[in-house]
């Protein structure tokens, strides 16, 4: 792992009088220049593992390596970390250009100097000339900005996010999305962010950390995490699905009860139990009700989504979600009857117990 930035080696967490860590032997690694998001439910570790690399919580074992020098035990200051807080934290007696200084004033940073960094760190999150303004003063939006600007600005190892669009409207967090994004991209800092939200990560992240009762439930890019998830969990907190339950009777085929055999790819043993997703937007409409993978069945709920429309359909004692696109031609009407299929390759294995 030398090549990489931040290692986090079986790091443990457990609170006095808790029954359990809340962080469990959890193990990853980044490379300089990524941005990392840890996601999972409320309660899943994410936050405590964020902490714990700032150094705000003490980890009960394990380590933290940054340039492969562990930090575990070094004081919360001397880490030289960037911290972006759910709330911003930013100073409300202090003007923008004041909020952005300080981390530099604590670093004994000259006058001139300081005035140059926070000029180019303004310019850097577009508040060019909103220096003088009182935090009060600015919008959601631009205090975000200023929060990413006073945590930039002392040029940290490392940047921090705690939930950090959780406080702006719908519109502008997905503007703030691309922002962050950019401004991590631009200047080349490694950035490790908190999230709940699935899309936040699929949109933002290089690599996913997917939590789970404190434990770390795979790691991966978004498109390996959302089309090839190694868990249940993960295939459930990640998008939506309907979930197979088979037996494998030869090499990609599995019996389903209540449907036809499943085909699929990923190799699983003759006579093993299997778990199969298929995402909605991977089933089709089909004229051949004979062909493999194929479903017939009637259409019992239809939302209209702008450019999808999303179908409940009704197999035997199954209920399909499918997600077709408005284009598709004429589209399925509640109480018709369709037949749906999907490519075998487009059938994920997501879990598997021995014969």
């Amino acid at each position: 792992m030398a090549d990489h930035h931040v290692v986090i080696d079986q790091l443990v967490k457990t609170y006095p009088g808790a029954p359990k860590p809340s962080v469990d032997s959890v193990s990853f690694s980044l490379p300089r220049g990524e941005m990392l998001a840890l996601l999972g439910p409320s309660g899943c570790g994410k936050t405590t593992i964020l902490r714990m690399i700032a150094g705000l919580v003490d980890p009960t074992s394990g380590a933290i390596r940054i340039d492969g020098r562990d930090v575990s035990s070094i004081p919360v200051h001397k880490r030289n970390m960037g911290m972006i807080f759910q709330a911003y934290a930013l100073f409300p007696h202090m003007t923008v250009a004041e909020n952005i200084s300080f981390g530099l004033e604590m670093r004994k940073v000259g006058r001139s100097e300081r005035e140059e960094r926070v000029l180019k760190a303004l310019d850097l999150v577009k508040l060019t000339g909103l220096g003088g303004r009182k935090v009060s003063q600015l919008s959601g939006g631009q205090q975000q900005r200023a929060a990413i600007a006073r945590s930039l600005v002392i040029e940290p190892e490392l940047l921090l996010l705690d939930e950090p669009l959780s406080n702006l409207d719908a519109k502008l967090r997905d503007e703030m999305r691309d922002e962050i994004r950019d401004i991590q991209a631009r200047t080349g800092v490694t950035a490790i962010f908190v999230t709940h939200d699935q899309d936040e990560a699929l949109s933002m992240a290089d690599r996913l950390a997917v939590m789970s009762a404190g434990r770390l439930e795979q790691i991966g890019t978004p498109r390996e995490i959302f089309d090839r998830p190694q868990t249940q969990f993960v295939a459930s907190f990640i998008g939506a699905g309907t979930f197979f339950k088979g037996k494998v009777v030869e090499p990609g085929l599995a019996m389903v009860e209540g449907l036809k055999p499943l085909r699929f790819t990923s190799h699983a043993r003759l006579g093993s139990t299997v778990q199969l997703l298929i995402r909605p937007h991977r089933l089709v409409l089909a004229t051949d009700a004979g062909q493999p993978n194929s479903f017939t069945g009637t259409v019992e709920h239809v939302v209209y989504r702008g450019q999808t429309l999303t179908l409940q359909v009704r197999c035997g004692d199954r209920l399909l979600q499918a997600d077709l696109p408005t284009h598709a031609g004429v589209l399925p009407e509640k109480q018709s009857e369709v037949t749906l299929s999907v490519a075998a390759e487009d059938v994920t294995l997501v879990g598997e117990e021995a014969p």
